[in-house]
């Protein structure tokens, strides 16, 4: 039988309903023991709670805030000049992290800023991005908060987005070098971007904190159509000793996903 473990992606999942605790209620009654979200600053967080204590969901990853969304801000981790809106953005998640039981937070680079050159800008934002995470990982360490960084793919979801490969990130937590600061794997992102899925998870295990996926390239369910062996990939995950939760995180062929189907279909 399975160990893995999967939760809900509330920023993906159960979109027909628009509040994040309705979503909750939702997830629960899908069978499921956990959900992550990206950006729920909006919501009451009265309701959010009394949603978690009434269905009894774990809350496992929040993301910090993005920035100025109608601006095409997502993040300021890596942005040069926005250090203080980034610490107060950590203040934040912190808050709600803490009201929500939360023990992870992605902490997001954000985006090469409009009209910049990434290759000219590279070193500067890199440079900028460890003094956050430095600050953030003492702030984290302190609240019994795990800080996560999260490559997203740069050839078909975003393409200004900094931190792009498994490769850049595992470089920059090592600059870091601190333990309370690890690596968020989406399975989509890590395929796109360079593949080799097998051995970069074996090398960059040690550093993985959180696991992410969807099926590539319409980032729908695991077992729809496309290029990934789930089933392959979720042996492994057992085989190297994943623990932690796996994230829900795409678009639903189907008007519901059951925890079920997976345990089924894997």
């Amino acid at each position: 039988m399975s160990s893995l473990k999967f939760c809900a992606n509330l920023s993906w999942m159960f979109t027909e309903l628009q509040g994040f605790p309705q979503r909750m209620y939702a997830a629960a009654a899908a069978g499921f023991q956990a959900v992550e979200a990206a950006w729920i600053y909006d919501a009451d967080i009265n309701e959010l709670k009394e949603a978690k204590r009434r269905t009894g969901l774990r809350v496992v990853v929040i993301n910090t805030p993005p920035g100025n969304i109608k601006a095409g801000e997502l993040g300021l981790g890596a942005v040069p000049g926005r250090q203080a809106e980034f610490r107060r953005g950590l203040e934040s998640a912190v808050m709600l992290a803490k009201a929500l039981d939360c023990s992870r937070i992605h902490l997001m680079a954000g985006r090469v800023p409009p009209g910049m050159d990434r290759a000219c800008i590279a070193m500067e934002m890199e440079a900028t991005f460890i003094d956050n995470l430095k600050f953030a990982a003492d702030v984290l360490s302190k609240e019994g908060i795990l800080g996560l960084i999260e490559p997203i793919n740069t050839r078909i979801t975003d393409p200004q987005y900094f931190l792009d490969t498994p490769h850049q990130a595992a470089a920059i937590l090592h600059k870091v070098g601190h333990s309370n600061m690890k690596l968020q794997m989406d399975i989509f992102h890590w395929q796109i971007m360079d593949g080799n899925l097998t051995q970069n998870i074996q090398k960059y295990f040690p550093i993985i904190g959180h696991v992410q996926i969807a099926q590539v390239p319409d980032r729908n369910e695991p077992d729809s159509s496309g290029e990934v062996n789930f089933p392959y990939l979720f042996d492994l995950l057992e085989t190297v000793g994943y623990k932690g939760y796996i994230g829900c995180e795409y678009k639903p062929n189907s008007e519901w996903f059951y925890v079920s189907r997976v345990k089924l279909s894997f």
